[in-house]
């Protein structure tokens, strides 16, 4: 799908959408679990294809006919085989947290996904499942999708690189908790999206499990058991509310009020500071979980995404604009996402008049070498990509039209819808 964006100044109140990293965890915990009610989750393709394959090892979850809650009844902590192959889609998400579970599961279960996903790396997970005793491959020989994985495990230490994905962590501290001996995760390398982890283990102890980071890693104890008590709510998601706070930032002189954002343990909270680091008029009442922000002039700075990968694209926009230069440091983990972000950014943006130079592990987007002009752009089937693309869009001179909105559906379903209710000038 086609979506066109044209030059318009956006006003009025914008909900964040619940996150979707605290969903993803949700729903698979209360899988882990008995059951549980999951209130206030994001429903995207991302988060169905969780709510999958806890149906696929054994449980069901139910949505109900307002989308407010999940009903979900576990697998409890002993996932089945699956009848069939698991097809993860696009989430990166769902096939490291459920490979994971995998490694649980008495017999053999094959993952899949979609072109993008079956091109990501998984091979440190495979590689730290068999060393706990499982038999996990890549079909290709690769690390790629897909997977196939029988268990059960039972338990150890394993080692793994930190610096390539955290939810290989993740996926290890979740299941590791339904073991016999739990697992004790060593780091290699610094962990990178350490927030993540963050969210888990925040997760975790919401449902009753206890996790704890160690001098070198991270260890969960055996024999634990899911329990959520009566419901677990999902917080607001700042990586999806890091475009509308852009908006504000670029496109909003009579400002722009967010709601449903309440603190949590979201390391991409950081793009609050980020605005405001910038020059932008931005103030956060923690308290009340709302974030006002208006349209105001704004200038380059440097940022290290080390621990904030998703925020890429929305300060790279927000550096088009700016004056001045907007260094992005320590990207080097945002090319194994949906897409390769750094390049496809840096292309994408200089497709609308935008300077910017991309290194290894660095981008640097020039503000005041930058004229954005209405062209048409790739949102190269990404989400963030292509909200991204469409915030610049707001301020472009002429039209611009982003290829493939219907992505959004991965983590922000009716994004175009609230730009348009903002006041935005979209056509689809």
């Amino acid at each position: 799908m086609d979506v066109s964006i044209s030059p318009s100044t956006v006003h009025g109140p914008a909900r964040a959408p619940p996150s979707k990293s605290y969903t993803h965890r949700a729903i698979l915990a209360a899988g882990y679990a008995g059951g549980a009610v999951v209130t206030d989750p994001l429903l995207s393709a991302d988060t169905r294809a969780t709510a999958r394959a806890v149906a696929a090892f054994g449980g069901s979850v139910a949505v109900a006919a307002d989308e407010s809650r999940l009903d979900v009844d576990g697998f409890d902590g002993e996932p089945g085989v699956p009848d069939d192959v698991i097809d993860c889609a696009n989430s990166g998400t769902t096939m490291r947290l459920v490979t994971a579970a995998a490694g649980l599961v008495d017999g053999t279960t094959v993952l899949t996904g979609d072109e993008s996903l079956r091109s990501r790396p998984q091979g440190p997970l495979l590689d730290a499942l068999s060393a706990l005793g499982a038999r996990a491959e890549s079909t290709r020989g690769n690390g790629q999708a897909p997977l196939v994985v029988t268990g059960p495990i039972t338990g150890g230490t394993v080692s793994i690189p930190g610096d390539v994905s955290s939810q290989y962590v993740t996926a290890l501290l979740m299941a590791g908790a339904n073991t016999d001996e739990g697992i004790r995760v060593e780091l290699e390398t610094e962990l990178k999206s350490a927030p993540y982890v963050d969210i888990t283990l925040d997760v975790l102890d919401a449902f009753g499990v206890d996790a704890e980071r160690t001098e070198t890693g991270f260890l969960v104890d055996g024999g634990q058991r899911y329990d959520a008590g009566e419901a677990y709510a999902v917080p607001g998601d700042f990586s999806s509310l890091s475009y509308l706070l852009a908006a504000g930032a670029v496109a909003a002189p009579d400002g722009l009020t967010i709601d449903g954002a309440v603190p949590s343990a979201q390391g991409d909270t950081a793009i609050v500071d980020i605005v405001d680091r910038m020059g932008g008029t931005v103030d956060w009442d923690r308290e009340a979980g709302s974030i006002e922000v208006s349209q105001s002039s704004l200038s380059g700075i440097t940022v290290d995404v080390a621990d904030t990968p998703d925020l890429l694209p929305t300060i790279a926009t927000l550096g088009a604009v700016a004056d001045g230069e907007t260094r992005i440091e320590n990207v080097e983990h945002v090319r194994y996402k949906e897409t390769d972000r750094v390049s496809a950014m840096a292309e994408e943006l200089t497709k609308l008049g935008a300077s910017v130079t991309e290194y290894e592990d660095e981008l640097v987007v020039h503000g005041d070498e930058s004229e954005l002009v209405g062209a048409r752009v790739d949102g190269r089937k990404d989400h963030r990509i292509v909200m991204a693309l469409s915030v610049a869009g707001l301020v472009a001179d002429g039209e611009t039209t982003v290829e493939g909105g219907e992505h959004v559906d991965v983590s922000f379903p009716d994004f175009f819808d609230v730009l348009e209710a903002l006041g935005a000038t979209v056509a689809r």
